[in-house]
């Protein structure tokens, strides 16, 4: 299937200042790697849907469809776009952007390699002209499977790393999201393709990089710093700089290294007027414009960011029992009221914008004024904090490490700290952006989790596990998020919820209910400073999950149900709950759904109502989890069709009682609740 060109050209043209886009997200095809068919692709997109789409494949949620769909991850997959050169402006410099490559790919341009991409999470960007050709041209982005690269990277890196959730063993090797290798809320759904934008830049001369700001409330600027590439014979480049329709700030670009300039401004605010989080006062929202000039005062490239005003403090300090996890908002702690958000779906191409600020709008509705972004997933998009900047939800993001990985090997550390640059570059400009975090849950798995004997990691092997591990997460990425001026933990959590001390100190994942057999009562005699997941699960009622069974497979029992359930305690610790909080389990699918939710709600309901009481002491109460991907047993608050469930009611009440913020000044805590316990 050809594109188009006239159309490409004339229907599909976008201009920032004088750089021109081309999107190319029509006239795509796909074939097996080793030779085949082409059949029509969309793009963005993925294997799995494009599969789907011709008849090739069942809908992996659909029944026990996911077991028969596991071949795709063993094939490669061509993705291929033919486009007529004239579509394409003859400027200075082509740039072929992609926005998003799942994960390992070579990217050709009329049989030339151009790229290769090894990193879902970034953006890559490769000046094609070069590689162009009169007349028609051929773009191939051909995948390989994970196993024929993932593989050779455990073998040169020698040891097989932790991978509780992983069969393969490649997961830790990969940068692609950890949940694609299969999750305890989640099948295992291993595809590529090109699930981001993907096109030309076109330009001439220079054209603006990058933007980042800071705000100094007290000295009423915002600190603005641009980077261009590209330089214009004989000309000094110039930027300028406004915030709303004030005065133009102007200044030079200095050379600096590999054809790129760079320059900083300071721009007087006009108004000073705080951000600030949901419930606690007003959000004033600002435009800032910025413009790359040439010598004679044209204008090459110009930039705009919204931005508000306020600082952000995460209190970590030590006082008489252990240390603080205090979110300080503009000088007053807030207690967070929140939850952690997955993506909200398998096919991650298909997490759109809406679906991403759907989950924001939940999040308000409920009274919320915190998400958590997991780990183990994706960077959300744009429109995603765009919504929580207007709405005051802060977010706290992960970077999206769900395995140790091996980050003593100098090209994968490289390929990691672009994409670390790439995304709190992307996000750090938002006042909703609270927090940066390592990873979800390695270091407390690493001392607790007994990995060192299972995969015999001792002595030197340990020592250099570690050693990566602590030059990752302890150092790289830390000074990743203080150049963008974000604050930054290693990891979440901080403490471990199995002994007392964890409740004295920093963050903490309290899993004694689901995963330690405890009763709900257990919630309120296990509160830590700031209680970053909790949970328990639930299952879907049969409206939400008719969709994906037939009426014969909605029987307690059936194989069909029972292989939905993820989780390796499978059903247990919902059954136990019901004979203890209701004497007797339901026969029915119908009422054992309804059930579980009732209990799910009752557990939350229960640890929130704790959390809050416990204010100063906890700040922070983040249920897991908001949402799921998946149409089976979770711990989210919603259906996979978006309603509530009985738990986000209850927990929506409970929050919406109070604004979460705290008087002025210190946090503070009651010197009498040294030892953690319930005061009830």
């Amino acid at each position: 299937m050809r594109c188009s060109w006239p159309l490409l050209f004339g229907a599909a043209t976008a201009l920032h200042g004088q750089v021109t886009v081309i999107p190319l997200d029509t006239g795509w095809s796909f074939r097996p790697g080793g030779g085949g068919e082409e059949l029509p692709a969309v793009v963005p997109g993925e294997v799995h849907l494009d599969l789907m789409r011709h008849g090739l494949i069942p809908d992996p949620r659909i029944g026990s469809n996911i077991d028969s769909v596991q071949w795709v991850e063993q094939v490669g997959w061509t993705y291929t776009c033919r486009f007529h050169r004239g579509s394409v402006p003859s400027t200075e410099h082509v740039d072929l952007v992609l926005g998003g490559l799942d994960t390992y790919a070579e990217v050709r341009l009329n049989g030339r390699t151009v790229l290769q991409a090894d990193n879902m999470f970034r953006t890559w960007r490769v000046d094609v002209k070069q590689a162009l050709v009169p007349g028609m041209n051929r773009l191939e982005v051909a995948f390989l499977p994970v196993a024929g690269a993932a593989g050779p990277a455990r073998a040169a890196y020698g040891l097989q790393l932790p991978h509780d959730s992983d069969p393969s063993g490649l997961a830790p090797y990969m940068r692609k999201a950890a949940c694609q290798s299969g999750w305890d809320f989640v099948p295992r759904l291993v595809g590529c393709g090109i699930w981001k934008a993907v096109g030309f830049e076109c330009w001439d001369g220079a054209r603006i990089a990058d933007v980042a700001l800071r705000t100094d409330p007290g000295a009423g600027t915002v600190e603005v710093s641009v980077a261009s590439n590209g330089l214009v014979a004989g000309a000094v480049l110039r930027v300028r700089v406004r915030v709303d329709d004030g005065p133009w700030s102007t200044g030079p670009l200095i050379a600096t290294t590999g054809g790129t300039m760079a320059g900083r401004l300071h721009v007087p605010l006009v108004d000073t007027a705080r951000w600030w989080p949901r419930g606690t006062g007003p959000r004033p929202m600002k435009d800032l414009e910025v413009e790359l000039l040439d010598g004679s005062g044209a204008v090459l490239d110009r930039r705009t960011r919204r931005f508000g005003v306020r600082t952000i403090v995460l209190d970590q300090r030590s006082d008489s029992v252990g240390a603080a996890f205090t979110f300080v908002v503009n000088g007053t702690p807030v207690f967070m009221k929140g939850a952690n958000v997955v993506p909200p779906t398998v096919f991650l191409s298909q997490a759109t914008d809406s679906a991403w600020v759907m989950l924001v709008d939940n999040a308000v509705r409920a009274g919320m004024n915190m998400l958590r972004v997991w780990g183990g997933g994706m960077y959300p998009p744009d429109a995603f904090f765009h919504a929580c900047d207007t709405a005051g939800i802060l977010i706290w993001q992960d970077f999206m490490f769900g395995y140790i990985p091996p980050a003593g090997d100098r090209v994968f550390m490289e390929n990691i700290l672009v994409e670390a640059e790439q995304q709190a570059r992307r996000l750090a400009h938002h006042p909703s952006l609270a927090l940066l975090c390592g990873n979800n849950e390695l270091d407390v798995a690493w001392r607790n989790w007994g990995w060192q004997a299972r995969y015999g990691l001792h002595g030197a092997d340990s020592a250099r596990v570690r050693e990566g591990h602590e030059s990752l997460f302890g150092t790289a990425l830390r000074a990743v998020a203080e150049r963008e001026g974000v604050a930054y933990v290693r990891t979440s959590p901080l403490s471990n919820w199995g002994a007392p001390a964890g409740l004295r100190s920093g963050s903490l994942h309290y899993w004694g209910v689901w995963h330690a057999d405890s009763t709900f009562a257990s919630y309120e005699r296990n509160i830590g400073r700031f209680m970053a997941e909790f949970g328990f699960q639930s299952w879907p009622d049969s409206l939400a999950m008719a969709p994906y069974l037939v009426p014969e497979d909605l029987a307690l029992g059936s194989p069909a149900l029972r292989a939905r359930q993820r989780s390796y305690r499978t059903d247990r610790p919902i059954m136990e709950a019901m004979l203890r909080e209701f004497g007797s389990v339901p026969s029915t699918y119908g009422a054992y759904a309804e059930r579980s939710q009732e209990l799910q709600a009752l557990a939350m309901a229960t640890a929130v109502e704790a959390h809050l009481g416990w204010a100063p002491w906890c700040m922070g109460s983040l249920v897991w989890q908001l949402n799921g991907p998946w149409p089976g047993p979770n711990w989210s608050l919603l259906e996979p069709d978006g309603r509530w469930r009985p738990a986000m009611h209850r927990v929506s009440a409970i929050f919406g009682r109070s604004t979460g913020r705290m008087p002025d000044g210190g946090t503070g805590i009651d010197k009498s609740l040294g030892s953690g316990r319930s005061r009830r």
